[in-house]
């Protein structure tokens, strides 16, 4: 019997129109409390949500959020493929970035100084999704958040920024509003009305899939091209193999 939570084949899983980057921090399970019980359940869009945990925080926020949203909420996994009308949240003790469309999970970073989880995701989420990639930036403090909106602007992506009066704390809405990107700045409640409409419009529609991967079982491959993305913004992933082992 094939597994409902993890199908089996990609043909089976319904690819977003948009992929939604949501980053909170403090302060932001009110706001996204706020943004996910006014999204639809059948939007087609997919948000995955970055939000700053404690390394010993037990996080409860699959059972919070599930009980907001009609949307399936799951933690992410190494390799899961991002499907439609879904809620993925971030592990403690992880970053999490996206290639092709599945997420992939690393070690949280101190080594060089504050780790920036929103910066990292967002960043890989514009690499990978380009036009389809909306961010969207919550309470919390700090300005984590401001590279990966920069990134999603340059490849042709949407920003939305929760307005500072109704952010509990207000430093990386702030942050990410002196940047002068953001398309849309709305109290959390608002935000889905105006994401709706926004995926409604005619040139939103005309959007053209890109190409899916052509890896299949060759995880190891698959994380070593990210890597290399991420270094040298080049993707090596459809160069034939002969271009590759010369």
């Amino acid at each position: 019997m094939q597994d409902q939570n993890h199908p089996s084949s990609a043909i089976d899983i319904p690819n977003p129109i948009y992929y939604v980057g949501v980053g909170a921090s403090a302060g932001g399970l009110e706001a996204l409390e706020s943004f996910f019980s006014q999204m639809p359940a059948e939007s087609g869009m997919a948000f995955i949500v970055i939000q700053h945990l404690s390394p010993d925080y037990k996080s409860m926020m699959v059972e919070l959020l599930s009980k907001r949203t009609a949307m399936t909420v799951r933690r992410a996994e190494e390799g899961m493929r991002v499907e439609a009308n879904v809620v993925y949240l971030i592990p403690p003790k992880k970053n999490l970035s996206i290639f092709h469309g599945k997420l992939l999970l690393s070690e949280s970073d101190h080594s060089r100084g504050l780790n920036l989880p929103i910066d990292v995701f967002l960043r890989s989420l514009a690499d990978d999704q380009t036009e389809k990639a909306i961010g969207v930036i919550l309470s919390g403090t700090g300005s984590d958040g401001v590279r990966g909106i920069r990134a999603i602007k340059e490849a042709g992506g949407m920003i939305m920024v929760q307005s500072e009066e109704s952010a509990k704390f207000d430093g990386m809405p702030r942050a990410a509003i002196s940047t002068g990107l953001a398309d849309f700045i709305l109290p959390p409640e608002e935000m889905s009305t105006k994401l709706l409409s926004f995926i409604r419009h005619p040139y939103a529609a005309a959007k053209v899939d890109r190409p899916q991967t052509l890896l299949s079982d060759e995880d190891r491959l698959t994380r070593i091209f990210a890597l290399l993305r991420e270094r040298t913004r080049v993707d090596f992933t459809f160069y034939k193999p002969r271009s590759l082992s010369d």
